[in-house]
């Protein structure tokens, strides 16, 4: 039974954690806009929604040298999967965010996110009406 309910809910709870890393990819270049040099970065959503479904994306590991070290913060199974966004309009420092594709993606983002949420919620809700009678 947990099966069946993992695979009813897999593929929405895999979008969920990417739309999360997406965003936070998003956020860290609305941060760095005035950074000089920073590159913006991005995610190819469905590509990598695409692999996580069929098993292809796999945590990056980085080596610790001392069984202290914390683990690293940041994109967990999305690390290889983000890329450098193609410049619309360089500027002189060399950064390459533009803050209106920035915050566009970053709303269409979480209106993606929220819609994930909703799709979850009708789910379950529909399983727990199933499981009462």
């Amino acid at each position: 039974m947990a099966t069946e309910l993992d695979n009813h809910l897999q593929f929405h709870a895999q979008a969920l954690n990417l739309r999360a890393a997406r965003q936070q990819v998003l956020a860290s270049n609305i941060a760095n806009a005035d950074t000089p040099g920073y590159k913006a970065r991005d995610i190819d959503f469905n590509k990598t929604l695409q692999d996580a479904l069929a098993g292809r994306v796999q945590p990056s590991q980085l080596a610790r040298s001392a069984a202290g070290h914390l683990a690293p913060a940041g994109q967990g199974a999305v690390a290889g999967a983000v890329q450098y966004r193609a410049v619309v309009q360089p500027s002189l420092d060399g950064n390459t965010v533009d803050m209106d594709v920035e915050r566009a993606q970053f709303a269409e983002n979480a209106i993606h996110y929220e819609a994930n949420l909703l799709f979850i919620n009708s789910q379950l809700k529909s399983l727990l009406a199933a499981i009462q009678g």
